[in-house]
């Protein structure tokens, strides 16, 4: 199984004239959110409008900051939405892919058997191009 990236750009609705931040994001259909690391929320000028606590990989909660709000385009789409600064890297996760329409593939209904790895993978190649597809660097749990 590889991560899939892809370009999406990062507006501060608020202070458009400080451009925008092009991004290599992981696309993320675990995560629900879009995360940002911190040097992107101080390059835009995001301000922080409250604390959320989030839950990690691992299974930690913890407290980050919740900033925005932010226009996400990727392609011809885009959505407005706040974001998590948390980590390294830009995460785009399910909501605001949702709301671009821009599932890479159809989530199953509760109760529906999922479809294999395999399967899913090669539907999130098509969508977002066989270029953004990487393998991991480090495999396995």
């Amino acid at each position: 199984m590889g991560f899939i990236y892809t370009e999406i750009q990062l507006t501060n609705l608020l202070s458009p004239e400080k451009g925008s931040y092009t991004a290599r994001a992981l696309v993320d259909t675990g995560a629900l959110h879009l995360c940002i690391p911190q040097h992107i929320a101080f390059q835009l000028n995001l301000k922080q409008l409250e604390e959320r606590e989030v839950t990690i990989a691992d299974g930690r909660t913890k407290l980050v900051p919740y900033v925005g709000p932010v226009k996400v385009t990727f392609q011809n789409r885009n959505c407005f939405t706040g974001a998590m600064v948390l980590g390294e890297e830009v995460l785009l996760g399910a909501i605001p892919m949702e709301d671009m329409d821009d599932m890479p593939m159809d989530l199953p209904e509760k109760g529906e058997p999922k479809q294999n790895q395999e399967e899913l993978l090669n539907e999130a190649k098509n969508f977002f191009g066989n270029d953004s597809f990487r393998e991991p660097l480090v495999s396995g749990r």
